[in-house]
């Protein structure tokens, strides 16, 4: 991989991992309410959660959405362990439209939900609204 496909696909991460933009960010801080990915911080025994499919984003084009600028869906899934168990979440991500459920996003909770039978792991599911 060449250093500027590199550069892109970490710049790509990092706005991946700012949600909705810190404006989006600032608003839930001052209602009182954390980030998804704070909420799976606290949730997960530090360093072990693992973001599945960050990449993953609408395809949707009707309504104007191939004109948003998101990166990601609104809803961060992965797994991690808590008490040194091995767990599945998702948390819906209220910065990126309002945490709205659409195709990719149920999808992705899909996948959570089939991942966690497969090994009898728990999953918690953190909703915002």
């Amino acid at each position: 991989m060449s250093l500027d496909k590199k550069e892109c696909l970490l710049q790509k991460k990092e706005k991946i991992k700012s949600g909705g933009g810190p404006k989006r960010i600032e608003q839930q801080h001052a209602k009182g309410k954390m980030t998804a990915r704070e909420r799976l911080t606290h949730l997960f025994d530090q360093g072990t959660f693992i973001e599945i499919d960050a990449f993953i984003k609408s395809r949707c084009t009707r309504f104007g959405m191939d004109k948003l600028d998101f990166e990601s869906e609104s809803i961060v899934t992965g797994y991690g362990q808590i008490d040194g168990r091995v767990v599945y979440a998702y948390s819906q991500d209220f910065t990126m439209q309002g945490g709205s459920l659409g195709e990719m996003h149920a999808r992705k909770i899909v996948k959570v939900l089939d991942a966690a039978a497969k090994v009898g792991a728990p999953v918690v599911g953190l909703n915002d609204s």
